[in-house]
Formats: structure tokens, C-alpha cells, sequence
């Protein structure tokens, strides 16, 4: 029987309750699939940096890089200074394991859930490629004056050939394996010219997929597209930046943030799966968080780990529960946490 090693970080706020129901989905999975799991829970996060003065360890770091996966829940919490923690985890993730894809599923499973007026389940399902490791946000920010009537702050847009191309290529792939096989590229090549190396790479990839037709978006136009005729849009690649941004509208046309997950990826190495909404420390603890996000997170693992049939059974069940209207809503508060994930437990 093959066993797969994850590490769980579940964070803060709402973090581990629905850390706790995409692990139950996992168990279930597992028992009923046929295969082991082995968890390295770590404790890192907001509570942990208050008692301890610690983030992410170098020790714990590195016995992560031996593990199949991670499952994050949330990070953040107005106790700390504004970015320590996430960039101590999430970034510490990201960048030191070189993850450079961001995975972003958008599909909309049922019209309800939708706050589109006549846009359905046929017109919202596309993926975004965002690259993950370069950008704005890997540099440091540099501040002059600080403080004073003429200070001056700044943060660099740093892309690569390396860093683009590969995104781009990885982008390509995911679109020739689609029925549509359409891709667009995202950008403000017009104003911000750095981004001209995001236009050429595009083009010379372009060459080595004949099979895909190719479309280009500027990223106002991007976000207008996406709420007038977001069945216009199969697979699109950006930047980290405006990736972080358009996923998030993405995230809304499917329901809201309690269902939207995200794949963080080295193929071939470590991986990291998240939900992508906050840490919500108001209703921590009080089991009314949609795991939902979580729980799709955890299949979108188990589809990288290999066990695709597994993971199909967890997005069928969250399907099933959507569209029969047995999940009420995704407000929260609807639904008891342990509830949904007892629910699609039990489904499988």
C-alpha cells in the first residue's frame, strides 16, 4: 500500500477547523481508496510566534522538504505586524521551495452560488496560471526618508526569462489538455514595458503548440471580461502580482472565497495546497467556517499525488451536496463546520 507523507500546517484563525474537515475527507479517501497517510502536523503560526519568538525553524523547514505534500490552512492575525507571518510561512513555502506555479481552478457548479445575472454553470470554468516565485513580491522594499513629508518607497517588478518562460510553458500544457485548448496571456505590457519579456516568451511557446489558439488581455480589460462574458476565458497565465488579484475575482464568480483552493507547485518536488480565503480570527473556533475551500484543496492534493480516483470522489461529493441543495448555502454560519465535512465524508 502506498503512503503519502504530508505536512499540515494549520495556521490561524479558522485554520485548524478546516484543516480538521480536509483531513477527515482525507481519512475517509484513504480508507476507501486503499492508501496510507502519514501527517507531520507543525504548529507554526500566530499563537506559535507569540509564545515562542519563532516563525518557521530551519529543522522544521527541512523536514517538510521531505514530505509528498502540504496542506496549509490560513495565516494571519492582527496580533502580529502586518506580513510577518505570512511571508515567514506562506512566502517562506513558496519561495524557498521554488513554487513556481500558482494553480487557480475557477468553476462554478451551480448558477445559484453565482452573483452573475444570467451566467451559469457552462459559462464559468477556467483555470489561471499564475506564476509564484518573482514579481513585486519576492523583493524587498526600500523606503527613503521614511516618515517625513518626502519620503520615497519602493518595490521592484523583477521577472526573468527563466521565471516566465517557465510558467508560460506550464501554462500551455494545461490549456492543450482541455477541450477548448484556448490561452490567454494577461498583462500591462502597454504601461508597464518590463512586462514586454512576458509578450515575447508568449509568442516563442506560442510556435511549439499549434494546437492551442492563443488570445492576449491587458489587465483592466481582464477583470471587465471576466464579469461580461466570463466563458470567454479557458486558461489565462499572468504575473504573481495581477494573478493574486484577478484569482480573486475569479474566486467570487464560483461562490466566494469558502470554496475557491489553490495549488502551489514544483512539479515533480513538494507541493503546497491551500484554501485561499483569510484566517477570519472572528469566528475562530466558534465552528461556523466553510471548509468547503479546504476540502477542495485536498483534492486537488490528491489529484498531484497521483490518486485521481480519489480525488474526482472528493470534487463529485462537494458537487452532489451543492447542486442537490443538501448544502444550503455557503454563507457562513449555514452550516456547522464539522457538519460539511462530515457530510462529504460521508458521500464519498
Amino acid at each position: 500500500m502506498k503512503t503519502h507523507k504530508i505536512a499540515v500546517v494549520a495556521g490561524d484563525g479558522i485554520g485548524p477547523e478546516v484543516v480538521a474537515e480536509g483531513l477527515r475527507v482525507l481519512n475517509a479517501c484513504a480508507d476507501k481508496f486503499g492508501f496510507g497517510v502519514e501527517l507531520l502536523e507543525l504548529p507554526y503560526g500566530t499563537e506559535h510566534w507569540l509564545a515562542t519568538e519563532e516563525i518557521f525553524p530551519d529543522d522544521a523547514f527541512e523536514n517538510v522538504k521531505t514530505c509528498d505534500a502540504i496542506l496549509l490552512g490560513a495565516i494571519g492575525d492582527p496580533r502580529a505586524p502586518i506580513g510577518l507571518i505570512e511571508r515567514g510561512i506562506i512566502g517562506k513555502l513558496r519561495w524557498d521551495l521554488d513554487l513556481w506555479v500558482n494553480l487557480r481552478p475557477i468553476k462554478l457548479l451551480d448558477e445559484k452560488f453565482c452573483p452573475l445575472k444570467g451566467k451559469g454553470v457552462d459559462d464559468i470554468d477556467m483555470v489561471i496560471v499564475r506564476e509564484n516565485t518573482e514579481d513585486a513580491y519576492v523583493q524587498k522594499p526600500q523606503f527613503e526618508n521614511k516618515g517625513t513629508e518626502n519620503e520615497v518607497a519602493q518595490q521592484a517588478m523583477l521577472y526573468t526569462y527563466k521565471g516566465t518562460e517557465r510558467i508560460i510553458r506550464y501554462a500551455f500544457e494545461v490549456a492543450a489538455g482541455r477541450p477548448r485548448k484556448h490561452l490567454t496571456l494577461i498583462d500591462k505590457a502597454n504601461a508597464v514595458r518590463a512586462q514586454d519579456l512576458y509578450s515575447r516568451v508568449f509568442a516563442d511557446v506560442a510556435k511549439e503548440f499549434p494546437n492551442v489558439t492563443t488570445g492576449h488581455l491587458y489587465v483592466d480589460a481582464a477583470c471587465m471580461r471576466m464579469i461580461e462574458s466570463p466563458e470567454s476565458i479557458d486558461v489565462a497565465v499572468t504575473t504573481n502580482l495581477f494573478g493574486d488579484i484577478i484569482t480573486d475575482l475569479g474566486a467570487m464568480l464560483q461562490g466566494g472565497m469558502g470554496v475557491a483552493a489553490s495549488a502551489n507547485l514544483r512539479p515533480g518536488h513538494v507541493s503546497l495546497f491551500e484554501s485561499v480565503h483569510g484566517s477570519f480570527p472572528e469566528a475562530a473556533g466558534k465552528n461556523i467556517a466553510n471548509p468547503i475551500a479546504t476540502i477542495n484543496a485536498v483534492s486537488m492534493m490528491l489529484d498531484y499525488l497521483g490518486e485521481d480516483a480519489a480525488s474526482a470522489a472528493v470534487s463529485n461529493a462537494v458537487a452532489s451536496l451543492l447542486t442537490s441543495g443538501r448544502i444550503r448555502s455557503l454563507e457562513v454560519g449555514e452550516h456547522a463546520t464539522d457538519e460539511i465535512g462530515e457530510m462529504i465524508a460521508a458521500e464519498l
